[in-house]
């Protein structure tokens, strides 16, 4: 059918090469010398970039990629790992409370909230809204969604009334077992302060919940005045009880970060206060199931550990590192608000519908923003993801 634009451009997913945007050289180059080491004689590569290439080789059995890893990640790069919490944080960090599964959320879910019989289903606390693919993870690990509502007012920040109300609601037909944060927001773009953070970890500790932080924007913070802290670090500077005693699972990723490389599958968690057998649990059943490959391991580990100042590949890799804004064009909308994005990747827009159009939309049986989406995509070739899939209820958005 003949369509008034040539091609789809895609804004509603996380995926910034299937967008267009090109892989960062220093990753790629060290990664081509991993797979194909004879490379190192014949390359006109940086230095520095054989030089990693080398140590990481030096690192895999056998000297190859190709070997077999333990099931919670080369030994190498859960140390670097850890090397890069200490840096950022200040704190202590240990390389057997890092693990590299396939699929980190998946696999805390089911850890978490296995369900026992006899009694309620598991819930997990989920902010509304929340990451686009989050509500699927849940079904597929049998856990309730609990939702808790943030404060769009206040550019989607966590409100410990609505948390208290939430947990209170949640358990007239489930268990809490966690509480979910995005840190900064996807799909919101909201990042939370010290204050904020400290009110999160203290309601948490005191309704026993985990606490199930997703971190993944964490270098991609980009509002004036505003600092990506991690869970840990606050918790570690608050009171020994609840140093103690909260339990914290950290999640960062290679997909959500800046480096983008969605389709080498790899993450980490970091586990804090976890008891040795839920530890042994995570690295033999879930991580020994399915664990992350190689290649996204090493990638890992050259996202959180780049190139610093005197490298040979410093100045390269630092000038693709581009921040964009583009709330103020969509304030600029008739029909359209957004509040600004502190960090990650996403704008999530309101949409003030015609009423007309609403009622449209319920003749048809869809959601008004879903409609919206539908008609943008095929009068304009833009595809846009609708707010009811991030669990948007009563309003309606865009990401």
């Amino acid at each position: 059918a003949e369509k008034p634009f040539q091609e789809v451009t895609d804004v509603s997913s996380g995926d910034p090469h299937r967008a267009g945007i090109k892989p960062l050289s220093f990753v790629r180059q060290v990664l081509a010398l991993c797979l194909y080491p004879q490379l190192l004689e014949h390359s006109n590569f940086p230095a520095d970039v054989g030089q990693r290439a080398l140590r990481m080789l030096e690192a895999c059995d056998g000297g190859s990629v190709g070997s077999y890893t333990p099931s919670s990640g080369m030994l190498y790069c859960r140390q670097r790992i850890s090397e890069f919490i200490r840096r950022r944080d200040g704190v202590p960090s240990s390389p057997g409370d890092v693990f590299l599964p396939a699929g980190s959320q998946k696999n805390v879910l089911k850890l978490l909230c296995k369900g026992v019989e006899g009694h309620p289903p598991a819930g997990v606390l989920t902010p509304r809204p929340c990451p686009h693919t989050l509500p699927a993870l849940l079904d597929e690990a049998e856990v309730t969604l609990a939702p808790y509502q943030l404060s769009e007012q206040r550019g989607w920040a966590v409100d410990l009334e609505e948390l208290r109300r939430a947990v209170k609601a949640a358990r007239r037909h489930c268990e809490p077992r966690a509480i979910y944060i995005s840190n900064p927001g996807n799909p919101t773009g909201h990042v939370q302060d010290r204050e904020s953070i400290e009110e999160v970890i203290r309601f948490a500790a005191a309704e026993r919940l985990v606490l199930l932080v997703d971190e993944v924007y964490q270098n991609s913070v980009l509002g004036h005045g505003s600092e990506f802290i991690s869970y840990k670090k606050v918790l570690l500077k608050m009171n020994r009880e609840l140093v103690d005693t909260v339990e914290l699972f950290s999640i960062h990723s290679l997909s959500g970060a800046y480096t983008g490389e969605c389709g080498l599958r790899a993450g980490y968690i970091e586990t804090f206060n976890m008891d040795p057998k839920m530890k042994y649990y995570l690295d033999v059943i879930l991580c020994g199931d399915i664990s992350t490959p190689v290649t996204g391991q090493l990638a890992l580990d050259l996202m959180l550990n780049p190139p610093t100042p005197g490298d040979a590949s410093y100045d390269t890799h630092m000038q693709v590192r581009v921040k964009q804004r583009g709330h103020e064009l969509l304030n600029d909308l008739p029909g359209m608000s957004c509040q600004p994005a502190m960090g990650g990747i996403y704008l999530y827009p309101r949409l003030d519908l015609p009423s007309g159009f609403i009622k449209h939309a319920e003749s048809l049986g869809i959601e008004a923003d879903v409609l919206y989406c539908q008609r943008l995509l095929e009068e304009e070739g833009v595809l846009a993801g609708a707010g009811q899939d991030n669990g948007t209820v009563d309003s309606h958005h865009l990401r």
